[in-house]
């Protein structure tokens, strides 16, 4: 069930659930003591709060262990409230490739960002990407997934926060002569009303009120009304938190020792990576800053830049110390630039065409998941449902195709988990294991099955980079609107076969 929210804390071991009222509270306990068999009990629940800022600020994040690279910087800028998230490109593809720019925005979309006050997760907020940096050599897909989280880690750790609560929109129903009490307590609860109408013996209070100030109220109302009164409640959104500094104290989340988001970016110097803390990765960074600070309550705007020629010699000229520092130094005779070039006649042998023995097809599932509309619209509900869907769209088009179909879920970052290997009919379902991406998997299987078999490899994505290995390793590509195509097609001729037999 998508609205019960259900999540896992592993550093709590324990399960959470987004509730409204002790009534579902013993629906759901009888619902899993009959299914499952299994008593469940319920700890004192909590508000679930956000997190957003309260001005633009930029966020920078630099991943270059040894032979990794990527830098990305983001500028964050706050919402008005009950918008959401959201995400976009001012990036020039002269800077940075639009297939990495693709990339960074699945990156974005594809992580809940946990603010830096309670490690709530965040809302209300445009977050902008502006410029970055990849390397011809060195970069991986995994390399941006790592610059983007810290980035706008960084970003959230330079900006001044704000805590947000959930707000009931709530309706009273109490004797006229019970409201002087019911509107002293919603004072006291930090709420707001309406000047209360009367109908009949009754008065009808509606307002607004913190989400954890009214839990338990009911029973309160039913007291000191002796049955009599009503309360109505409804999510009306979020506000910031009026005890923000208690609910910080209770939390007790250590946003530094957080070490699955962190705000640190890693450099490389002398051939090894080194940590630099957040707040000196401006010193580091090789990208120069995407905003500029104008007067006091001047907009901030996103600063084009352009590199010089002696910037680009001195980059280059970096990297080649840092190449010889690792490998040796470079042996070039620089004579040979003005020896002249002999040409020499190349004769091409075409080679006799072998028929494949088999067909494989191998595919990003969550690649394919958020880049497939209607997958993309289950996944925001339930990633499991759209999983699961997926899997089944999949299974009727390997069984109109007779291909080997192969899907491949990213778990890189589960961790202590194993790779698991699930057949589905005539699918098989892959789930890497830690540190382990999807792309990595799908890289080596296509070229171990290109030198074992005789057979034709295609991989499904839409992943810039991973297409360009692909093609390296002499597998065919098609991309997620391609395999869209061709699922649909299948589905129509297995229609039209069945109305054919039926017939």
């Amino acid at each position: 069930e998508p609205g019960l929210g259900v999540s896992y804390n592993e550093a709590l071991n324990r399960i959470f659930v987004r509730l409204m009222g002790e009534v579902q509270l013993e629906i759901l306990t009888d619902i899993v003591r009959e299914r499952s068999g299994v008593e469940i009990s319920f700890g004192q629940g909590r508000a679930a709060y956000k997190e957003t800022i309260v001005s633009p600020v930029e966020g920078i994040g630099h991943y270059e262990p040894l032979r990794h690279y990527a830098e990305v910087h983001l500028l964050l800028e706050p919402l008005k409230r009950g918008e959401g998230l959201k995400f976009e490109t001012v990036c020039s593809g002269d800077d940075l490739d639009l297939s990495y720019q693709r990339l960074i925005l699945t990156h974005l979309k594809e992580k809940t960002h946990l603010g830096v006050l309670t490690g709530s997760p965040i809302t209300d907020m445009r977050i902008t990407l502006c410029s970055g940096r990849a390397h011809i050599k060195h970069t991986e897909g995994g390399d941006f997934r790592q610059a983007v989280y810290r980035a706008v880690r960084q970003g959230l750790r330079s900006a001044q926060s704000v805590l947000l609560e959930p707000i009931y929109d709530y309706t009273i129903i109490l004797p006229t002569e019970q409201s002087g009490r019911a509107i002293s307590d919603i004072r006291r609860m930090n709420g707001s009303f309406l000047p209360p109408e009367t109908q009949g013996e009754n008065s009808i209070i509606k307002g607004r009120c913190p989400a954890a100030k009214m839990e338990g109220y009911q029973r309160e109302l039913s007291s000191y009304t002796a049955g009599r009164g009503r309360l109505f409640r409804a999510f009306g959104g979020y506000d910031e938190c009026a005890d923000t500094e208690k609910i910080i104290e209770e939390t007790g989340y250590d946003c530094d020792g957080d070490l699955e988001n962190s705000a640190d970016s890693i450099f490389c110097s002398h051939g090894a990576g080194f940590n630099v803390r957040w707040d000196r990765v401006r010193e580091y960074m090789h990208l120069p800053s995407i905003i500029k600070l104008g007067r006091e309550n001047e907009e901030i705007k996103p600063q084009k830049f352009e590199k010089t020629y002696s910037q680009i010699k001195a980059e280059d000229k970096e990297l080649e110390e840092i190449f010889e520092r690792t490998y040796g130094s470079l042996k070039r005779d620089k004579r040979q630039a003005f020896k002249p070039v002999k040409k020499k006649e190349i004769v091409y042998k075409a080679k006799p065409y072998v028929r494949p023995d088999k067909e494989y097809l191998l595919v990003d599932g969550y690649n394919i998941i958020f880049a497939w509309d209607e997958l993309k619209k289950l996944a925001a509900e339930s990633i499991d449902a759209a999983r699961g869907r997926l899997i089944h769209i999949l299974s009727n088009y390997q069984g109109y195709k007779k291909c080997e179909l192969i899907i491949v879920f990213d778990a890189y970052r589960v961790k202590g988990s194993s790779r698991e290997i699930e057949k589905n009919g005539g699918v098989s379902v892959i789930y890497t294991k830690e540190r382990e991406t999807a792309d990595s998997f799908i890289e080596r299987t296509a070229r171990g099955i290109a030198r074992k078999e005789n057979a034709r490899v295609r991989v499904a994505t839409s992943d810039g980079l991973e297409q360009i290995i692909i093609l390296g390793g002499g597998a065919l590509r098609i991309s997620a609107n391609e395999l869209y195509e061709e699922v649909k097609n299948a589905e129509k001729a297995i229609r039209e076969y069945i109305e054919k037999n039926r017939t």
